[in-house]
């Protein structure tokens, strides 16, 4: 009882709750996805969302509903943005606990919700406010529930019945892609397992009408409040957006395999030890798991995204819960040993080979950073103000010392406590891990510093202007509505659907900008980058810094 509380209570307590405000809002995704369920509640327009204070229809409501309401418990903050995301990506460690508890029984399930909740991706995008980890939430519940409806609990009507709810909350969500997924895992699933009859089974005239009463009334009310919302959200936003790079972060074929690969760390690094622990017994897998239906699950979402133009790194997201399943069942076995075996010939240094690299290789990403300061990485210049860099990473590099030697020890010495011995240097590791990222990546990705020095430095009533860039956390951390000048990029549908003395005023070309300093003799602005700094002085003759961290800069401007 007590090893239940602890994996699936205490720990997902503690890395997907407790350590929620740990990092400020990081561009753009974070502060996107704050700022509409901020203007909705300021509004009260919960039909069509707004960013920036224009219509922006890219995506469903669920996520914005739920952060409104956060917002409405807990405040406008970092804590209340990250929570709905937070509670789901604990959602999604219990899913993996009662997936594994059906498979093989309540130590599988458990090892699965522990190795879900530590997997570096799980943890990194489990903590962000983004629409992927709800998406897999309601996407792999409704991939579960057909599952578990078309393996003999035909007579349990709520199997099928949680199937188009969970559907309904993934269209709710990011749109179609939540109906796709679920359906065509287990269609493709039934395929490769001959069962061609029960493939009518999962389309449920009663399912279906719940999944309409659901999903159907925000359609009807925002596309009565925006003439083309059918054709924007459906046809531009859903269809093109696969078929095409609309969004400009296409990659090769095998972009997510070392996403992937990454992203199961710690875990994936012991699998070669497992797998040669559990040597002649891994048969037991095909007898006790349905493979073939975690792997249709996990392989379906790989290549669909694969195949895509349009690729980013969250896309996978429900991947990442059959392969803890998997995984789960794997150290389960190798659990069971009751020694390590002793290996020869250097075959023991070869199996632990991963194990150390991958160790090394979080190590030297906690020592590299001073060793870049004010060196680019992309477009952003890595700013390391802190003189208390290596206090904070003493602790990780400390865990994953100890995380290379520590779980063989323990099995040696006890011949049990292997995975628990991982799984808490995993949990302390990334929990760890939160201050020094924070540390390195809030003075260039996230709008709250700037923000800080905006109440601090800018006179109350003057209007501050954005110039080359669209930062949404300014205006939701210092609650103000500032224009924007140049950086239109997603706002461009909601832009062209306002009055043409609001679009004038909030979003401004440069030469317009200038035109407009040149009138008024004085303007605040910010901006990002000294090449725009530099760029602004070219144009403007009199620009005065009030502050910088480096990154971001305060200016005056006089004409």
């Amino acid at each position: 009882m007590k090893t239940k509380i602890m994996f699936l209570f205490i720990v997902p307590l503690f890395l997907y709750i407790i350590l929620l405000p740990a990092m400020p809002l990081m561009e753009p995704d974070e502060a996107r996805y704050s700022d509409i369920p901020s203007l909705m509640n300021s509004t009260g327009d919960y039909i069509t969302p707004h960013l920036h204070h224009v219509t922006y229809l890219e995506k469903p409501p669920l996520c914005y509903w739920a952060t409104a309401l956060s917002f409405k418990i807990f405040g406008e903050n970092d804590f209340s943005s990250r929570l709905f995301v937070g509670l789901c990506a604990w959602g999604c460690i219990i899913l993996v606990y009662f997936m594994g508890i059906f498979f093989a029984g309540e130590r599988t399930g458990l090892y699965s919700a522990g190795i879900l909740s530590t997997f570096l991706y799980h943890f990194a995008i489990g903590r962000i406010n983004i629409l992927d980890i709800p998406l897999a939430f309601f996407v792999c519940l409704a991939t579960w529930a057909g599952y578990r409806y078309i393996t003999g609990d035909y007579q349990k009507k709520i199997w099928v019945y949680i199937l188009y709810i969970a559907s309904a909350l993934a269209f709710l969500t990011k749109g179609l892609i939540g109906i796709v997924f679920p359906f065509a895992i287990l269609i493709l699933w039934l395929i490769i397992c001959k069962k061609w009859r029960d493939i009518l089974r999962l389309f449920s005239p009663g399912g279906m009408l719940i999944f309409l009463a659901i999903s159907c009334p925000w359609i009807i009310l925002v596309q009565k409040a925006n003439k083309d919302f059918l054709w924007f959200f459906f046809v531009h936003e859903q269809f093109l957006r696969y078929a095409r790079d609309i969004s400009r972060k296409s990659g090769p074929f095998y972009y997510y395999i070392p996403i992937i690969i990454l992203g199961t760390l710690p875990w994936c690094a012991f699998l070669f030890q497992a797998i040669r622990g559990v040597s002649g017994k891994t048969t037991r897998l095909w007898q006790q798991i349905d493979i073939r239906f975690l792997l249709t699950w996990a392989i379906f979402i790989f290549l669909f995204f694969s195949v895509s133009s349009s690729k980013l790194i969250t896309y996978v997201t429900p991947v990442f819960l059959p392969v803890a399943v998997l995984f789960g069942y794997l150290f389960n076995l190798y659990e069971d040993q009751d020694s390590i075996p002793e290996e020869k010939n250097g075959k023991w240094f070869l199996v632990h080979l991963p194990i150390f690299f991958q160790s090394l290789l979080f190590i030297t990403v906690l020592v590299l950073p001073p060793m870049l300061k004010n060196t680019r990485l992309g477009r952003d210049l890595v700013i390391m103000h802190s003189e208390k860099w290596w206090f904070l990473v003493i602790l990780p590099i400390f865990f994953q010392i100890m995380i290379m030697f520590l779980p063989d020890l323990i099995k040696r010495r006890w011949e049990k406590g292997w995975f628990m011995t991982i799984y808490i240097l995993s949990v302390l590791f990334l929990g760890s891990m939160v201050f020094p990222a924070s540390d390195f990546l809030t003075p260039y990705k996230s709008a709250y510093p700037v923000s800080q020095a905006i109440k601090l430095v800018i006179p109350a009533d003057e209007e501050l202007f954005q110039y080359g860039i669209n930062f949404y956390g300014i205006d939701f951390y210092a609650k103000i509505r500032t224009p924007v000048v140049d950086d239109f990029g997603e706002l461009s549908y909601g832009i062209n659907h306002l009055p043409s003395d609001e679009k004038s005023r909030y979003f401004l070309h440069s030469e317009d900008f200038v035109k407009l300093c040149k009138e008024k003799g004085n303007i605040y602005c910010v901006t990002q980058y000294k090449e725009r700094l530099e760029r602004l002085k070219k144009k403007i003759p009199n620009v005065e810094v009030l502050w910088s961290n480096g990154a971001f800069y305060l200016l005056r401007l006089r004409c």
